[in-house]
């Protein structure tokens, strides 16, 4: 099977796909290899010092993926008629409950999430009952942002999307502050306001906590850039657009984003797709704010799922924009019609050394300079800056629009109109930063967070021609909660 590169010039990437998966597997990244192979254990009982709190905490973050799911959920996706088939990939295709509890599924992302939270709440236990808990205090600041980011994205998949008007009523999910000490403990999933309060609790106090001393990979760590970031996604789907501004200016040392971006027209223009795979989710990457490991099939499978990119969609997300230049992306395809941008790939951990099996993992990048650029410059649209909203646009387009020249491709209210034909400045704006994260974050699943807080509707067809509209308000946006969390009293979400 042959990759090919889609570019003006036409270059092929000839390494077939079965041996740059091995060889991915065999030349896997020093850094996540040391990573991946620590076996930190939430069950740990020495922790007798701040060093051993910080290595539990590496389990603080929910190690399953949400990509696959949600990806297949957006408008990125088509029906290609063929293609590898998967559950979690078809299912949410066609707004159906996934019939898995494998990886890349709600029930392995669900118990991922709440094994973070065991082990968040385990550090902080540890802290509050240690000799001198002031010597704590950064593990402290962690295990409570790490604790309220898994509460985070939980709510946000299997609660409806953050609404003042609705939240004091609508269902929750679980919000745990203790560690367990029974088999089956009985839970209440409260309101969504109620899961947000908390959430902004713990990270409020979280924050000013947070140290970048003491970590050898601070990336795969809640450092301050992360911790930041977290924030302004936070407020931003909260719509406090005020605090979302407030805590970006905060996320780099003299506000300085620019050198913090990936190099998409720069550095990553010249690379191979084993070098951009290698790099992409690498913690040298100043942009991967925080990293973590996911069990995941998605690195394998990636563009060639049946509902996945197609060329349609190629064109539409990754086509012309609004600067009237072409994105710097490189597209790739396997066969006729499976796309993808080399970013996420699978690392293959053996059970033990001389073992040959093992298990299928994919560094993710949880937070990015990029998504604080563009919280920010959303914030700024609704608070009515439009001047600060389009500087952080341009700066966006500088690092990402292939040959960029200001002269040529600099983004105003007036090429905005044009572009869109829309009057209004404000949903001009939105418009622009809604389809520059979409091209950003293509295959990452980030798009189906957007589509859910702007209510749109997303339309699905499959290959023999049935239409699938899922509208703002349906049932179905909202993940099913996993059937074993109902031996807890969880209820089910509403179908």
């Amino acid at each position: 099977m042959e990759l090919r590169y889609i570019t003006c010039t036409h270059k092929r990437f000839i390494k077939p796909l079965a041996m740059a998966m091995l060889t991915m597997g065999l030349l896997t990244l020093s850094s996540c290899r040391k990573y991946l192979e620590q076996v930190p254990d939430s069950t740990w009982t020495d922790l007798s010092t701040p060093a051993k709190v910080s290595k539990l905490l590496g389990t603080a973050y929910p190690q399953s993926s949400y990509i696959t799911m949600c990806e297949a959920m957006s408008d990125n996706v088509a029906d290609k008629g063929a293609g590898v088939i998967s559950r979690p990939n078809q299912d949410a295709y066609m707004f159906k409950d996934i019939q898995s509890i494998e990886q890349d599924s709600p029930e392995a992302y669900w118990t991922a999430c709440y094994k973070a939270i065991s082990a968040a709440n385990q550090a902080l236990e540890a802290c509050s009952k240690a000799a001198d808990p002031k010597e704590y205090t950064a593990q402290r600041g962690e295990a409570l942002v790490a604790r309220a980011y898994a509460h985070f994205m939980l709510v946000n998949i299997f609660s409806e999307m953050y609404d003042e008007a609705t939240a004091a009523a609508a269902p929750g999910i679980p919000y745990v502050t203790v560690p367990e000490t029974v088999v089956i403990k009985q839970y209440e999933r409260k309101t969504v306001a109620y899961v947000y309060d908390m959430i902004e609790k713990d990270l409020l106090e979280g924050l000013p906590l947070i140290s970048d001393e003491g970590y050898s990979v601070p990336r795969y760590h809640f450092n301050r850039s992360a911790a930041y970031a977290f924030a302004t996604r936070f407020y931003l789907f909260k719509k406090d657009y005020a605090k979302v501004v407030e805590f970006a200016d905060q996320a780099f040392a003299s506000n300085d984003i620019a050198s913090n971006m990936r190099g998409w027209n720069a550095n990553y223009s010249s690379m191979s797709p084993d070098q951009l795979f290698d790099l992409y989710a690498n913690a040298k990457e100043n942009a991967n704010l925080l990293l973590v490991e996911t069990q995941s099939l998605y690195g394998r499978y990636v563009g060639q799922y049946r509902y996945d990119l197609d060329y349609a969609h190629e064109v539409q997300i990754l086509g012309y924009n609004v600067t009237g230049g072409r994105w710097a992306y490189p597209i790739y395809y396997r066969g006729s019609q499976d796309y993808f941008v080399p970013k996420l790939t699978e690392y293959f951990v053996k059970s033990s050394v001389n073992a040959t099996i093992g298990e299928p993992y994919v560094m993710v990048p949880l937070f990015t300079t990029e998504e604080v650029l563009f919280n920010r410059a959303e914030a700024n649209t609704h608070l009515g800056k439009t001047a600060a909203a389009l500087k952080d646009l341009n700066l966006f387009a500088s690092k990402r629009i292939r040959n960029y020249n200001p002269a040529a491709h600099t983004i105003t209210t007036a090429s905005i109109r044009s572009f869109y034909g829309i009057t209004g400045e404000k949903d001009g704006l939105i418009h622009t930063i809604l389809d520059f994260k979409r091209a950003e974050y293509l295959q990452e699943g980030m798009r189906w967070f957007d589509l859910q807080r702007y209510k749109m509707t997303v339309v699905h067809t499959t290959r023999e021609g049935e239409v699938l509209e899922l509208k703002a308000g349906d049932k179905r946006c909202v993940f099913q909660i996993p059937q074993s969390a109902t031996s807890s009293g969880i209820e089910l979400n509403p179908r």
